[in-house]
C-alpha cells in the first residue's frame, strides 16, 4: 500500500479533532478522534454531504439515545436493542454509511442513561471530530478524482502496453509477465472504483453541467477498452499458446496487436491535445482489423485441426478494437466540442459517420 494524501489528512484530523476537543473543554476527546476517522471522505463533495447526512443521523441517534436511557436504562440488552432501532431509522433514511458513527454516539449517549446535559456533550464531540475531517480535506491537498483518474488512466495503459507488446513475442520473464498482469488488474479495479466516484459525485448534483457529463462518458469508454485490452491479454496467455501455430501466424498476430496498442496511445494523446488536428495516420482500424480477420479465415481453412482456441483469441481482439474506435469516436467529438468546432452539414452525408454523432 503506497501512502498517499488521504492518510496524511487524516492523521491531521485526528490531531485537529483532539486539540478542539481540549479547546471547548469537551471529554473524552476520543470520540471526536473516531469521529474525524470516520468522516474522511474521497471527494470533497462527498465530504460536504457526509457532514451533513452525519448532523442529521447523529440528532436522531442521541434523540433516541436519550429516550432509550430513560426508559430503558443502560443495560447491555438495551443499547444492543436500541443500537438496532438506529440501524433500521438509517437505512430506511437511506443514510446507510453513516450508521457505525451514529451508534458511536448511541452507545456514548446510553451510558449515563438519558441525561440530556451528557447527551449534548457526546453529540458536540462527534460534530467536531466530522468538522475537523471536513475542514482538513477541504484545505489540505483537496481531492481531485478527475485528475487522479486520468492520471491512473495513462499508467494503466502503460502496463497494458507492456503486455500486449511482449504477450506473443514472449520476450519478457513469465513471473514478470504474470506479476505485471496482476497489477494490471489492479489497476482496472482502482479505476473502476475512482469512476464511481465521479458517477456518484454527478448524479448526486441537481443540474450537473453538459459538460461534466460528456466527460464523464468519455471516461467510463476509457475504462471499458482497458478491460477489452485485459481481456485480449488474457486471452493470449490462455488460448494462444497452447494451439498450434507458424511463425507466420505469430508475426501477423504480434504485428496486430502491436498496431492496436499504438492505436490506443494515439487516441489518449488525441484526448489530451497533444496531436495536431488534421493528424490522420491512425485513421484506417477497421481496414486493419478487416484484414487481420481475413487473413486469420485464409489461415484456418488451411489447418487441417482445431482452431477454435485461435478464434477466441482473434473475437477478442476483434472486440478490443471495436471499442477502440468507439473510443476514438467520443475523444474526437470531445475535442471538437472544446474547441467549438461544428460539423458541416454534408459531413452526416456520409453513411460512414453517422456512429460518431
Amino acid at each position: 500500500m503506497n501512502f498517499g494524501a488521504r492518510m496524511l489528512k487524516t492523521g491531521i484530523a485526528v490531531t485537529l479533532a483532539l486539540y478542539l476537543t481540549m479547546l471547548l473543554n469537551l471529554t473524552p476527546p476520543v470520540i471526536a478522534a473516531i469521529a474525524a476517522i470516520f468522516a474522511m471522505q474521497p471527494t470533497i463533495y462527498k465530504s460536504w454531504t457526509y457532514f451533513l447526512d452525519q448532523l442529521l443521523t447523529n440528532t436522531l441517534g442521541a434523540v433516541v439515545a436519550v429516550a432509550a436511557g430513560r426508559l430503558l436504562s443502560s443495560e447491555p440488552i438495551a443499547v444492543g436493542l436500541t443500537c438496532i432501532v438506529i440501524i433500521m431509522i438509517c437505512l430506511k433514511i437511506k443514510r446507510a454509511d453513516t450508521i457505525g458513527l451514529t451508534l458511536v454516539t448511541v452507545i456514548s449517549v446510553m451510558e449515563a442513561s438519558g441525561q440530556w446535559g451528557f447527551a449534548l456533550n457526546r453529540f458536540l464531540i462527534s460534530v467536531v471530530g466530522i468538522f475537523a475531517a471536513f475542514i482538513v480535506n477541504v484545505a489540505v491537498l483537496p481531492p481531485n478524482p478527475r485528475r487522479q483518474f486520468l492520471g491512473q488512466i495513462q499508467s494503466t495503459f502503460s502496463q497494458l502496453s507492456l503486455l500486449m507488446r511482449t504477450a506473443v513475442s514472449d520476450e519478457i520473464k513469465e513471473s514478470v509477465f504474470r506479476d505485471q498482469q496482476k497489477a494490471l488488474e489492479g489497476s482496472i479495479q482502482s479505476l473502476a472504483d475512482k469512476y464511481n466516484l465521479l458517477e456518484e459525485d454527478q448524479h448526486k448534483r441537481r443540474r450537473p453541467s453538459y459538460t461534466e457529463s460528456r466527460h464523464l462518458v468519455v471516461y467510463k469508454q476509457m475504462l471499458h477498452t482497458l478491460r477489452k485490452g485485459s481481456d485480449v491479454v488474457e486471452a493470449v496467455e490462455e488460448h494462444y499458446f497452447p494451439a498450434s501455430r507458424t511463425m507466420m501466424l505469430d508475426q501477423l498476430f504480434d504485428s496486430q496487436l502491436e498496431y492496436m496498442i499504438k492505436y490506443h496511445e494515439h487516441v489518449l494523446l488525441k484526448f489530451e491535445g497533444k496531436l495536431k488536428p488534421d493528424d490522420l495516420p491512425w485513421q484506417n482500424l477497421e481496414e486493419e482489423n478487416e484484414r487481420f480477420a481475413v487473413t486469420m479465415q485464409e489461415y484456418m481453412q488451411q489447418q487441417q485441426g482445431s482452431t477454435m482456441r485461435l478464434s477466441i483469441v482473434a473475437a477478442e481482439i476483434h472486440a478490443y478494437a471495436y471499442q477502440l474506435e468507439r473510443l476514438n469516436r467520443l475523444v474526437e467529438h470531445y475535442g471538437d466540442s472544446e474547441r467549438g468546432v461544428k460539423k458541416p452539414w454534408t459531413h452526416w452525408l456520409n453513411p460512414a459517420n453517422w456512429r460518431s454523432r
